[in-house]
Protein backbone atom coordinates (compact mmCIF):
# COMPACT_ATOMS: atom_id res chain seq x y z
CA UNK A 1 0.00 0.00 0.00
CA UNK A 2 1.48 3.37 -0.98
CA UNK A 3 2.17 5.81 1.80
CA UNK A 4 0.61 9.22 1.41
CA UNK A 5 0.82 12.33 3.58
CA UNK A 6 -0.15 15.94 3.03
CA UNK A 7 3.01 17.11 4.79
CA UNK A 8 5.27 18.52 2.03
CA UNK A 9 8.30 17.19 3.90
CA UNK A 10 6.86 13.69 4.19
CA UNK A 11 5.20 12.92 0.88
CA UNK A 12 4.75 9.77 -1.13
CA UNK A 13 8.19 10.09 -2.74
CA UNK A 14 10.17 10.70 0.45
CA UNK A 15 11.51 7.18 0.81
CA UNK A 16 12.16 6.72 -2.90
CA UNK A 17 15.61 7.15 -4.44
CA UNK A 18 17.34 7.30 -1.07
CA UNK A 19 21.01 6.67 -0.58
CA UNK A 20 20.97 3.15 0.84
CA UNK A 21 24.64 2.67 1.60
CA UNK A 22 26.05 -0.67 0.61
CA UNK A 23 26.28 -2.92 3.66
CA UNK A 24 24.84 -0.30 6.01
CA UNK A 25 24.47 -1.58 9.56
CA UNK A 26 22.09 1.04 10.90
CA UNK A 27 18.60 1.81 9.72
CA UNK A 28 15.87 4.23 10.72
CA UNK A 29 13.92 3.27 13.86
CA UNK A 30 10.83 4.65 15.56
CA UNK A 31 12.71 5.28 18.80
CA UNK A 32 15.47 7.08 16.94
CA UNK A 33 12.91 9.31 15.25
CA UNK A 34 11.25 10.06 18.60
CA UNK A 35 14.64 11.01 20.08
CA UNK A 36 15.46 13.29 17.16
CA UNK A 37 12.03 14.91 17.39
CA UNK A 38 12.70 15.65 21.04
CA UNK A 39 16.01 17.30 20.14
CA UNK A 40 14.35 19.49 17.49
CA UNK A 41 11.57 20.53 19.85
CA UNK A 42 14.15 21.43 22.51
CA UNK A 43 16.12 23.59 20.05
CA UNK A 44 12.92 25.27 18.90
CA UNK A 45 11.96 26.03 22.50
CA UNK A 46 15.39 27.43 23.40
CA UNK A 47 15.49 29.96 20.55
CA UNK A 48 11.80 30.82 21.05
CA UNK A 49 12.35 31.54 24.75
CA UNK A 50 15.34 33.73 23.91
CA UNK A 51 13.31 35.93 21.56
CA UNK A 52 10.39 35.87 24.02
CA UNK A 53 12.62 37.24 26.81
CA UNK A 54 14.08 39.80 24.43
CA UNK A 55 10.61 41.08 23.65
CA UNK A 56 9.34 41.33 27.22
CA UNK A 57 12.54 42.94 28.45
CA UNK A 58 11.98 45.77 25.99
CA UNK A 59 8.19 45.67 25.40
CA UNK A 60 8.94 46.83 21.89
CA UNK A 61 7.86 44.64 18.94
CA UNK A 62 10.40 46.40 16.71
CA UNK A 63 13.20 44.78 18.73
CA UNK A 64 12.15 41.25 17.80
CA UNK A 65 10.81 41.78 14.29
CA UNK A 66 14.27 41.39 12.69
CA UNK A 67 14.64 38.03 14.45
CA UNK A 68 11.19 37.00 13.25
CA UNK A 69 12.23 37.88 9.70
CA UNK A 70 15.45 35.88 10.10
CA UNK A 71 13.41 32.97 11.43
CA UNK A 72 10.83 33.01 8.65
CA UNK A 73 13.28 33.45 5.79
CA UNK A 74 15.90 31.15 7.30
CA UNK A 75 13.30 28.50 8.06
CA UNK A 76 11.96 28.64 4.51
CA UNK A 77 15.43 28.29 2.97
CA UNK A 78 16.52 25.53 5.36
CA UNK A 79 13.21 23.73 4.83
CA UNK A 80 13.78 23.68 1.08
CA UNK A 81 17.39 22.53 1.48
CA UNK A 82 16.31 19.73 3.83
CA UNK A 83 13.54 18.64 1.48
CA UNK A 84 15.92 18.35 -1.47
CA UNK A 85 18.97 17.11 0.46
CA UNK A 86 17.54 14.59 2.88
CA UNK A 87 20.94 13.20 3.79
CA UNK A 88 21.90 16.66 5.12
CA UNK A 89 19.02 16.56 7.62
CA UNK A 90 21.28 15.84 10.63
CA UNK A 91 22.65 19.37 10.13
CA UNK A 92 19.85 21.29 8.44
CA UNK A 93 16.98 20.00 10.60
CA UNK A 94 18.48 21.34 13.88
CA UNK A 95 19.22 24.66 12.16
CA UNK A 96 15.64 24.73 10.88
CA UNK A 97 14.38 24.15 14.42
CA UNK A 98 16.42 27.09 15.72
CA UNK A 99 15.14 29.43 13.01
CA UNK A 100 11.55 28.34 13.57
CA UNK A 101 12.02 29.07 17.25
CA UNK A 102 13.13 32.62 16.44
CA UNK A 103 9.98 33.18 14.40
CA UNK A 104 7.64 31.49 16.88
CA UNK A 105 9.16 33.33 19.84
CA UNK A 106 8.51 36.70 18.23
CA UNK A 107 5.04 35.85 16.97
CA UNK A 108 4.02 34.28 20.27
CA UNK A 109 5.24 37.24 22.32
CA UNK A 110 3.15 39.67 20.26
CA UNK A 111 0.05 37.52 20.73
CA UNK A 112 0.81 37.20 24.45
CA UNK A 113 1.03 40.98 24.83
CA UNK A 114 -2.42 41.33 23.29
CA UNK A 115 -4.01 38.33 25.00
CA UNK A 116 -2.21 37.36 28.24
CA UNK A 117 -2.07 33.61 28.81
CA UNK A 118 -2.87 32.71 25.21
CA UNK A 119 0.51 31.14 24.43
CA UNK A 120 0.47 28.57 27.24
CA UNK A 121 -3.05 27.63 26.14
CA UNK A 122 -1.91 27.18 22.53
CA UNK A 123 1.14 25.14 23.56
CA UNK A 124 -0.98 22.91 25.82
CA UNK A 125 -3.58 22.35 23.10
CA UNK A 126 -0.91 21.59 20.50
CA UNK A 127 0.87 18.95 22.56
CA UNK A 128 -2.41 17.68 23.96
CA UNK A 129 -3.61 17.12 20.40
CA UNK A 130 -0.32 15.42 19.52
CA UNK A 131 -0.59 13.06 22.50
CA UNK A 132 -4.27 12.23 21.94
CA UNK A 133 -3.79 11.47 18.25
CA UNK A 134 -0.65 9.42 18.94
CA UNK A 135 -2.54 7.31 21.50
CA UNK A 136 -5.47 6.93 19.12
CA UNK A 137 -3.12 5.90 16.33
CA UNK A 138 -1.08 3.44 18.38
CA UNK A 139 -4.22 1.88 19.87
CA UNK A 140 -5.69 1.34 16.42
CA UNK A 141 -8.61 3.67 17.08
CA UNK A 142 -7.48 5.72 14.08
CA UNK A 143 -6.00 3.91 11.11
CA UNK A 144 -5.71 6.08 8.01
CA UNK A 145 -7.34 4.37 5.07
CA UNK A 146 -6.51 5.43 1.53
CA UNK A 147 -9.71 7.50 1.38
CA UNK A 148 -8.80 9.14 4.69
CA UNK A 149 -5.34 10.00 3.39
CA UNK A 150 -6.69 11.30 0.10
CA UNK A 151 -9.20 13.50 1.93
CA UNK A 152 -6.58 15.03 4.25
CA UNK A 153 -4.11 15.56 1.40
CA UNK A 154 -6.78 17.26 -0.73
CA UNK A 155 -7.97 19.47 2.14
CA UNK A 156 -4.40 20.48 3.02
CA UNK A 157 -3.70 21.34 -0.61
CA UNK A 158 -6.84 23.47 -0.72
CA UNK A 159 -5.76 25.33 2.43
CA UNK A 160 -2.29 25.95 0.99
CA UNK A 161 -3.84 27.28 -2.21
CA UNK A 162 -6.19 29.53 -0.22
CA UNK A 163 -3.30 30.98 1.78
CA UNK A 164 -1.36 31.58 -1.41
CA UNK A 165 -4.28 33.42 -3.01
CA UNK A 166 -4.86 35.61 0.06
CA UNK A 167 -1.13 36.39 0.15
CA UNK A 168 -1.12 37.49 -3.50
CA UNK A 169 -4.34 39.51 -3.12
CA UNK A 170 -2.82 41.27 -0.13
CA UNK A 171 -0.30 42.93 -2.46
CA UNK A 172 -3.22 44.52 -4.29
CA UNK A 173 -4.90 45.75 -1.13
CA UNK A 174 -7.60 43.08 -1.15
CA UNK A 175 -8.43 42.05 2.42
CA UNK A 176 -10.47 38.94 3.16
CA UNK A 177 -12.11 40.07 6.39
CA UNK A 178 -14.29 36.98 6.49
CA UNK A 179 -11.10 34.98 7.13
CA UNK A 180 -8.86 37.33 9.11
CA UNK A 181 -11.59 38.89 11.26
CA UNK A 182 -13.27 37.44 14.33
CA UNK A 183 -16.68 36.72 12.83
CA UNK A 184 -18.35 33.37 13.42
CA UNK A 185 -17.52 32.41 9.83
CA UNK A 186 -13.86 33.26 10.35
CA UNK A 187 -13.77 31.23 13.57
CA UNK A 188 -15.47 28.29 11.84
CA UNK A 189 -12.88 28.38 9.05
CA UNK A 190 -10.07 28.39 11.63
CA UNK A 191 -11.61 25.41 13.42
CA UNK A 192 -11.66 23.45 10.16
CA UNK A 193 -8.04 24.37 9.44
CA UNK A 194 -6.97 23.29 12.94
CA UNK A 195 -8.71 19.94 12.45
CA UNK A 196 -7.00 19.39 9.08
CA UNK A 197 -3.62 20.34 10.55
CA UNK A 198 -4.18 17.89 13.41
CA UNK A 199 -5.17 15.07 11.06
CA UNK A 200 -1.87 15.56 9.25
CA UNK A 201 -0.22 14.25 12.42
CA UNK A 202 -1.97 10.92 11.92
CA UNK A 203 -0.64 10.71 8.38
CA UNK A 204 2.84 11.62 9.63
CA UNK A 205 2.74 8.85 12.26
CA UNK A 206 1.71 6.33 9.63
CA UNK A 207 4.35 7.51 7.21
CA UNK A 208 7.18 7.45 9.76
CA UNK A 209 6.15 3.98 10.90
CA UNK A 210 6.25 2.82 7.29
CA UNK A 211 9.71 4.32 6.81
CA UNK A 212 11.06 2.51 9.86
CA UNK A 213 9.48 -0.75 8.71
CA UNK A 214 11.12 -0.39 5.30
CA UNK A 215 14.59 -0.02 6.82
CA UNK A 216 15.23 3.50 5.54
CA UNK A 217 18.72 4.98 6.09
CA UNK A 218 19.57 6.25 9.58
CA UNK A 219 19.64 9.90 8.47
CA UNK A 220 15.92 9.62 7.72
CA UNK A 221 15.29 9.79 11.46
CA UNK A 222 16.38 13.43 11.34
CA UNK A 223 14.41 14.04 8.18
CA UNK A 224 11.27 12.44 9.57
CA UNK A 225 11.62 14.43 12.80
CA UNK A 226 11.93 17.56 10.67
CA UNK A 227 8.72 16.67 8.82
CA UNK A 228 6.85 16.13 12.07
CA UNK A 229 8.09 19.49 13.37
CA UNK A 230 6.72 21.18 10.24
CA UNK A 231 3.25 19.87 11.07
CA UNK A 232 3.51 20.79 14.77
CA UNK A 233 4.56 24.37 13.97
CA UNK A 234 1.64 24.73 11.57
CA UNK A 235 -0.80 23.30 14.13
CA UNK A 236 0.49 25.59 16.88
CA UNK A 237 0.17 28.72 14.74
CA UNK A 238 -3.37 27.81 13.66
CA UNK A 239 -4.42 27.13 17.26
CA UNK A 240 -2.87 30.43 18.33
CA UNK A 241 -4.81 32.28 15.64
CA UNK A 242 -8.05 30.54 16.58
CA UNK A 243 -7.65 31.38 20.26
CA UNK A 244 -6.89 35.01 19.36
CA UNK A 245 -10.11 35.23 17.36
CA UNK A 246 -12.09 33.79 20.27
CA UNK A 247 -10.43 36.09 22.80
CA UNK A 248 -11.10 39.17 20.65
CA UNK A 249 -14.85 38.48 20.89
CA UNK A 250 -14.89 38.55 24.67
Amino acid sequence: MAMRTANPALNANTFKSLDYASGQTEAMTLQGTVNKTGVLLFLTMISAVWVWNLFFSSSDPAVVMPWVAVGVIGGFVLGLVTAFKKNWAAVTAPLYAVTEGLALGGISSVFEMQFPGIVIEAVALTFGTLLCLLVAYKSGLIRPSENFKLGVVSATGAIAFFYFVTFILGFFGVKMSFFYGNSLLSIAISVVIVIIAALNLVLDFDFIEGGAASGAPKYMEWYSAFGLLVTLVWLYIEILRLLAKLRSRE
